[in-house]
């Protein structure tokens, strides 16, 4: 069977179907970047159960069933809720007509290793973990460089509890039953995370968040359609965007989107800006939280450890040991696209929803981006937004565009680019950017100056950005400049967000939708983030030939926006069917081999799932479609729907 995991969001349980952990690496039970679980493990007369079923019920809880071992007639059920810590329910049940003698052992450790660590091989920086033991508690502690997390581990029964292991000695009468109930709490800062939720508590809602995930899908519109597979992916992202918010400061009257499970799940910048986006016909309150926090979290001054500067939007938040030992930034702030992204969410919030009042409260923030983007975003004054690490951080990014691995920046013949790097698609979002700010200074701040130097500023840079970046020879747009200036010329996926963006000439849109929807990009079931033409195209390279859902999904919107409304729905179409061939679920991101007859995409080793933009994707996939587009909280719509799509309806 699969991993189960169950989230509560940046608390979440990553273990086996059986429950059980034994983690060298990846598996535990995590909470604000700590593993505070790294051993959970049921035995029952010395060995684990005989699996029998485990799967989530709603996205915080789930149920496991199992047998005892050697046949014999006990079934032991476990049911699981995660909600800041975690509860767990244990029945043991005799299903036969005689007395039964079972032993019930409960194992349990933690490594309080950072997530990071959990993530990759790593430094192992570990310290000596303590163990404080009475009648029916354990409580682990561990202290590094004066910053401490606590696992209190409480039974509700008494039995032969020791260090690492609570034991229950059972005498069962013939059809009997016995339970009893664990509380698992971590705590951080000398504060106790208990669980929100006691026993037998599925369906009752996830206490965190203001909607539960029954409210939360009775807001967002019905979609009518006689595609059965449309419907479920629907549902499905629907109920993984609900799955992965996050409230990380109190202040907060809406959730925001983490990155994705099992390692991003906290504030990430880009990914949460950009899922928001997608879902904003769906669900606005993603957007309005995402832009609410990020404001809080906007960079008020230089410092190269975290490669901040004033008006700067953050890129991650940070809250485990290493962050706490101060070893990486707990604001790191290393992305050169999130702020322009912050002021393009604004606007098209505010579209969307009407809500002049919050593009008003928001004002300082966006002119701080705005300053930014005007200022230290340009590195030489030449014009372009480009970028280069400074923090000294082991996690600091060399690349800090999205596609922000370190071999993502190449020139055709495999040569990688020398920083500092202007990004093609950075300064289509800075165009974009600039005329989304004009139109919230002239409509909502009343500055009609402000909106006509920016306006004016959008179309000297739409001139040069078509000179400097358009490659004569290859007929398409270059993916970078490098620090020479020189044109990165790779075929890449990145020239679909400039589509997005609006910066691409007119007279060239046609030519830009034909070079992405050749067989060397267009891989049937996506954009491939690098031409197969390419040197050092992998099909499973994370930035060098792999699809990603939330890029094919920009790339069909843009064509939308240019009139290429045949390409743009048969690009949403293809990632609709990606989705129902992951079993309506998109991952983070999927090999780039040719779609064949099989009609069986290749996965791509260790992708995050649930993922934010991922599961954004086929909502803006669906927008694409429908043609849906919105004024002063009005929305409209010129669809365009394949036919084999058949029938196609939101319906609020």
């Amino acid at each position: 069977m699969a991993d189960l995991t169950i989230l509560d969001g940046s608390t979440f349980f990553y273990s086996e179907a059986s429950g059980d952990v034994d983690a060298e690496r990846h598996e535990g039970f995590f909470h604000e970047d700590v593993r505070h679980l790294s051993l959970w493990q049921l035995l029952v007369d010395g060995e684990p159960i005989d699996l029998l079923t485990g799967t989530t019920v709603d996205y915080y809880s789930a149920r496991i069933v199992g047998r005892a071992p050697n046949d014999k007639p006990v079934t032991v059920r476990r049911d699981r809720f995660v909600t800041d810590g975690f509860h767990e329910d244990l029945v043991v049940e005799n299903d036969s007509d005689e007395a039964q003698t079972v032993r019930v052992e409960v194992r349990f450790d933690s490594d309080f290793a950072d997530i990071l660590d959990a993530q990759r091989e790593g430094e192992d920086a570990r310290g000596v973990v303590h163990c404080d033991v009475n009648a029916r508690t354990a409580r682990l502690w561990e202290e590094r460089d004066g910053y401490r997390r606590d696992t209190q581990v409480a039974f509700r029964r008494y039995g032969r509890l020791t260090r690492n292991r609570m034991v229950f000695d059972l005498r069962l009468p013939a059809r009997g039953t016995w339970q009893t109930c664990i509380d698992v709490s971590p705590v951080v800062a000398g504060r106790k995370k208990r669980p929100l939720l006691g026993c037998d508590s599925f369906g009752r809602g996830e206490p965190n968040m203001q909607l539960s995930l029954d409210e939360w899908m009775e807001q967002a519109p019905d979609l009518e359609t006689d595609d059965e597979d449309l419907s479920h992916t629907y549902r499905r992202s629907l109920v993984d965007l609900a799955a992965l918010r996050i409230r990380p400061g109190a202040s907060l009257e809406w959730a925001l989107p983490a990155g994705g499970l099992p390692w991003f799940m906290t504030v990430f910048g880009r990914d949460s800006i950009l899922a928001s986006y997608e879902a904003l016909p769906f669900q606005p309150h993603l957007a309005q939280a995402t832009l609410t926090c990020l404001a809080e979290l906007q960079a008020t001054e230089f410092d190269h450890f975290a490669d901040s500067e004033p008006g700067k939007i953050v890129h991650e938040l940070r809250r485990g040991i290493y962050a706490g030992t101060e070893r990486i930034p707990r604001r790191y702030y290393g992305t050169h696209d999130a702020t322009l992204l912050f002021l393009i969410l604004l606007d098209e919030f505010q579209r969307w929803t009407g809500d002049s009042a919050f593009a008003r409260e928001l004002e300082e923030p966006a002119r701080a981006a705005l300053a930014w983007m005007e200022g230290p975003a340009d590195l030489d004054g030449d014009g372009w937004l480009e970028y280069r690490k400074r923090s000294s951080s082991p996690t600091a990014l060399d690349n800090q565009g999205w596609k922000d691995s370190d071999d993502s920046m190449r020139f055709a013949d495999g040569r990688l680019a020398e920083p500092p790097i202007a990004c093609c698609e950075v300064q289509g979002y800075a165009y974009d950017a600039r005329l989304r700010t004009a139109r919230l200074a002239r409509l909502v701040w009343k500055d009609k100056e402000l909106a006509r130097r920016l306006e004016r500023d959008a179309a000297e840079l739409k001139q040069r950005f078509n000179r400097t970046f358009w490659d004569g020879r290859r007929r398409q747009y270059v993916l970078a400049l490098d620090g020479e200036k020189s044109k990165v010329d790779a075929t890449a996926s990145n020239m679909g967000h400039l589509l997005w963006s609006g910066i691409v000439d007119e007279s060239r849109a046609g030519q830009v939708v034909r070079r992405l929807m050749r067989k060397d990009l267009f891989s049937g079931w996506g954009i491939r983030s690098l031409s197969t033409e390419m040197e050092g195209f992998d099909p499973l390279g994370y930035h060098i030939g792999c699809v990603w859902p939330h890029d094919t999904a920009i790339a069909a919107e843009g064509m939308r926006r240019y009139g290429f409304r045949e390409e743009a729905s048969r690009l949403a179409r293809s990632l609709l069917e990606a989705a129902a061939a992951f079993e309506n679920r998109l991952p983070e991101v999927f090999s780039g081999f040719e779609r064949d007859g099989t009609n069986v995409p290749v996965p791509y080793p260790e992708a995050l799932v649930p993922q934010a933009w991922s599961a954004g994707a086929p909502l803006l996939a669906l927008r694409t479609i429908l043609g849906l587009d919105a004024a002063n909280g009005k929305a409209r719509s010129a669809p365009q729907v394949p036919e084999e799509l058949g029938r196609l309806r939101l319906v609020r």
